[in-house]
């Protein structure tokens, strides 16, 4: 679980740098380039580990990991924070432990007990309420580009802690990050719109935040978490992120936080902390 919250620590802070970020550059930019770069340190990590080559068997899977986290989330999420605030968006990607808690159970044989789907349900719920009252009882546009970006994210996650229990995570990532490589290559070309030499000194410390860590270090320890923690129980310490991120938010771009955030907070760290006494088995 803790291995599990340094990911989600590093993924709080995703939001509010693509906010500043695209102070400066365009949101298609923001999500190619910051994979490019990424990519590229993919590259220098395999090199100085001597990681070898990935075997053909895992190519499909490595490919299914990009389409979720390289890029499906990174773009709707960009798209997203266009206009909507990133204190409000991170509540909607609050819901992302249920949605990864359902793919492991499906899709990796996982047995939540009755439970754990009970706290997982009401964790979610909660952060749907406090979307709702915050976003005036309305799901707008932003919304479901953030609801889109979940489903993409919840499958790189599961499929990326499923391959991280036969290799190294940070190999995982790596690999995921230099097939997806030549794609982000034209596409970053295609899409730069502005001179390097003019951007503010927030607006690139924000992007390299984005590709070295949210895009990159990050999973290091996200999958290692959910690889030893199990897909199900590990991805409900994602309920704590929409309030880290409301913090960070806060500081950087000077976003409220209110007794209303305070209250959720604790709720949701409450359910956090009953799911993760709940049994969890793996079926053969």
């Amino acid at each position: 679980m803790f291995i599990g919250f340094i990911g989600i620590f590093i993924f709080s802070l995703t939001l509010p740098a693509t906010k500043v970020a695209m102070l400066d550059l365009n949101p298609y930019f923001v999500a190619y380039g910051r994979a490019l770069i990424a990519g590229l340190a993919a590259v220098a990590y395999l090199i100085v580990s001597k990681a070898g080559w990935v075997e053909t068997k895992y190519i499909p899977q490595l490919l299914v990991v990009a389409t979720g986290v390289v890029f499906g989330f990174p773009l709707l999420v960009n798209l997203a924070m266009q206009n909507g605030s990133s204190a409000h968006g991170s509540i909607i990607l609050g819901l992302l432990p249920l949605a990864t808690a359902i793919l492991g159970a499906i899709r990796h044989h996982e047995k939540p007990s009755i439970g754990f789907w009970i706290s997982a349900v009401i964790g979610s719920t909660l952060v749907v309420i406090f979307s709702f009252i915050t976003g005036g009882g309305k799901v707008a546009h932003d919304d479901w580009l953030l609801f889109g970006a979940c489903l993409f994210a919840s499958i790189g996650y599961s499929e990326g802690a499923d391959l991280s229990r036969v290799m190294n995570p940070k190999v995982v990532i790596s690999w995921v990050l230099v097939l997806s490589l030549p794609i982000n290559c034209i596409l970053s070309y295609l899409t730069l719109d502005v001179d390097f030499l003019q951007l503010s000194l927030k607006s690139s410390i924000a992007f390299l935040y984005l590709a070295f860590f949210s895009m990159y270090i990050g999973f290091f320890f996200w999958y290692e978490g959910l690889k030893v923690g199990g897909i199900a129980r590990v991805s409900q310490v994602q309920l704590i992120q929409p309030f880290i991120t409301m913090i960070a938010a806060s500081f950087l771009l000077g976003d409220e936080l209110t007794v209303l955030n305070l209250v959720f907070a604790t709720l949701v760290v409450l359910t956090v902390m009953i799911g993760k006494k709940m049994l969890i088995v793996k079926s053969n």
